[in-house]
């Protein structure tokens, strides 16, 4: 699945398109192509997100992660299951960077 991007779009409006793509380029390998099987999600958190989850390549910590994100219980995660996660983690390092930046600032 490929969206062109715009040159007048934001920035904002890229990333989203981003994670829209992301999802599909993994989505599609195996089985349904709108879900992420357990080994498409590992594929994905391993190759997209390693540099902020770490250990993915653990397959207990993806299949936790696959637990925490399958709401619906159907073994396969949708896309509104992984934007979830997608914020989750963008919350979180915001959250980080902001106590990051407050400990700077009281080192001045």
């Amino acid at each position: 699945m490929s969206m062109p991007i715009k040159e007048n779009a934001s920035a904002l409006e890229n990333a989203m398109q981003l994670m829209i793509q992301t999802f599909h380029k993994y989505s599609g390998n195996e089985g349904n192509k709108y879900t992420l099987s357990n080994s498409e999600l590992k594929e994905l958190l391993t190759t997209e997100l390693g540099n902020y989850l770490g250990n993915a390549q653990d397959k207990d910590a993806v299949d936790k992660v696959m637990g925490d994100l399958d709401s619906n219980n159907d073994g396969e995660v949708d896309f509104t299951e992984f934007i979830i996660l997608v914020g989750a983690l963008t919350v979180a390092c915001n959250d980080f960077f902001l106590e990051y930046n407050d400990k700077q600032e009281k080192k001045k």
